[in-house]
């Protein structure tokens, strides 16, 4: 455990005594407390909380915000959370939603004003909202009654859905006093946020946890615990260490972890594949990566496979293109097979000694557990090996983000990132990373991609409205991405978690983002 770490688990035994000078947490003596790592791992700390700029850490968010849809516990289904029901016309420009009888934490009813504010605020650039785009569709949202959402389209959108479910609502009596362009780093997201979920937020105690308390009036009964306590640690190292020693019930792992816990009954290993497809983002702003040839080099040059095998030992799939689900891969894309003298070749038919040479490349990232070290100093070699300078930088959550959405945008401080974006459940989630019409402030094309065949390949499939005809569209956005490589697509690599069997009624997924999914957390109870 690094110093950090322990003086971050000092103050909060500290705090846990009523010492330290800290708010006094509850003891798990006097009240059901489950404790866990929540937010370890891809993602980390989201620093104030912001559910409009949420592109992770969901697992943690959903305890307390809930949009009017979510999938279900499987990622097969979209149903309903806020909304009770919902049906879609049949020309698939209008969506009617039936909403739940509930209050939100402070006790003012939920309506569907609330619902209309919500919307409009995540439709607003100025709010630093990841929705603008997705939700640019959208002519109107009417509320005919308190408890009747109807949301009209311009043109039919089948991704509304999947968006929606990331979109967590908002009170509008708490924040429609805030101005638009004041709401991103207001303080109410990390001081007084009000949800309508199971539990209810009490406070953070900057970097080293968050307590929520049991929701007394949830809709669907009293929470089984009292508390929920997120706490965070310097590394994933320091979350595991938590783990054995009996200070958190959970906490997200890296793939070289697993093995520890695998013969030990006092823990569930929980796996899967996650839906993210981690790349090599080339800044098209950089002008470093204009030539088409630069770009198949990068792919040439990594041997995917040997990293999969050694570093993930064989949890992870390549990826050719932006998906690596079978349904939506062609079998005559190129496979970008391990070949550095054909990576040295296209460099030298590019003039790549012109264009940068041996001068370093900074490649920013947000992932900083030691298994990312590795695979990164991997990469590093092997792109050394055919003439390109890399050189990692880790940093930050709110860094990175703080980086890679600025407006009007700094390719020098980021050439090159190496990231992951969701690529499923739904396939239409790609579209914000990649779209040209996504560019910040409107979305999350943080490369500033203006590929017009990758965008119209997207804007196609988007617009499919029939289901079977849906995988044959998303085939040609791999085809396109695959073609024009506005990133170096890297592997789809499984996730795991690993939780106390102490735990029960216990539901985490290996979700893109953390999710949103159902989890019940008003089910999850602990046993002594």
């Amino acid at each position: 455990m690094s110093w950090k770490s322990r003086i971050s688990a000092l103050a909060l035994a500290l705090a846990v005594l009523g010492g330290g000078g800290l708010t006094a947490t509850p003891s798990s003596a006097q009240t059901r407390t489950i404790s866990g790592a929540f937010d370890v791992g891809p993602g980390g700390l989201q620093g104030n909380f912001n559910t409009l700029s949420a592109t992770s850490g969901f697992t943690w968010l959903m305890n307390y915000f809930e949009p009017l849809v979510i999938y279900d516990d499987k990622l097969a289904n979209v149903i309903g959370a806020l909304a009770k029901s919902y049906q879609v016309s049949a020309d698939q420009m209008s969506y009617t939603f039936n909403l739940v009888d509930t209050k939100w934490h402070d006790g003012q009813a939920f309506t569907s004003k609330d619902v209309a504010f919500t919307i409009a605020l995540a439709r607003n650039a100025k709010s630093g909202s990841v929705f603008a785009a997705r939700l640019g569709n959208i002519t109107a949202v009417e509320n005919p009654d308190d408890h009747t959402v109807v949301i009209r389209l311009k043109e039919p959108t089948p991704n509304l859905l999947d968006s929606l479910t990331k979109l967590l609502m908002l009170p509008e009596h708490a924040l429609a006093a805030i101005p638009p362009e004041q709401i991103a780093k207001n303080a109410w997201w990390s001081t007084a946020p009000v949800g309508t979920g199971p539990f209810r937020f009490v406070k953070y105690v900057t970097d080293q946890y968050v307590e929520l308390a049991a929701n007394q009036d949830f809709r669907d009964g009293r929470p089984a615990v009292d508390r929920l306590i997120n706490r965070y640690f310097a590394d994933a190292a320091a979350a595991i260490s938590a783990l054995r020693s009996g200070e958190i019930q959970f906490t997200y792992v890296e793939a070289n972890d697993v093995p520890t816990f695998r013969d030990n009954r006092d823990y569930r290993i929980i796996e899967g594949g996650s839906f993210v497809v981690n790349y090599l983002g080339f800044n098209q702003e950089a002008g470093l990566w204009a030539d088409l040839r630069v770009r198949q080099a990068v792919m040439y040059a990594i041997d995917r496979e040997a990293i999969i095998k050694s570093l993930y030992r064989g949890a992870a799939k390549a990826a050719n293109c932006v998906y690596a689900d079978g349904r939506l891969v062609p079998a005559d894309i190129n496979p970008y097979s391990h070949d550095p003298a054909k990576a040295r070749k296209l460099l030298a038919e590019a003039g790549w000694e012109k264009i940068n040479g041996s001068k370093p490349i900074t490649v920013l990232t947000y992932y900083n557990a030691p298994l990312t070290n590795n695979v990164l100093a991997a990469v590093q070699s092997m792109l050394a090996q055919v003439g390109i300078n890399i050189v990692p930088r880790a940093v930050d959550t709110p860094t990175y983000n703080a980086t890679v959405l600025k407006v009007p945008g700094n390719a020098q401080d980021y050439p090159l990132i190496f990231a992951g974006l969701q690529n499923g459940p739904d396939p239409s989630s790609i579209n914000p990373g990649l779209n040209e019409k996504q560019i910040p402030p409107a979305g999350v094309n943080i490369a500033r991609i203006k590929m017009p065949a990758v965008t119209q390949a997207l804007d196609s499939a988007l617009s499919q409205t029939d289901q079977a005809k849906s995988a044959a569209a998303y085939q040609e956005v791999c085809r396109a991405t695959n073609a024009n490589l506005p990133w170096a697509t890297l592997w789809v690599a499984n996730r795991y978690g690993v939780a106390s069997n102490k735990l029960k009624d216990f539901v985490w997924m290996p979700a893109p983002g953390g999710g949103p999914y159902q989890a019940h957390p008003e089910k999850w109870s602990i046993s002594q």
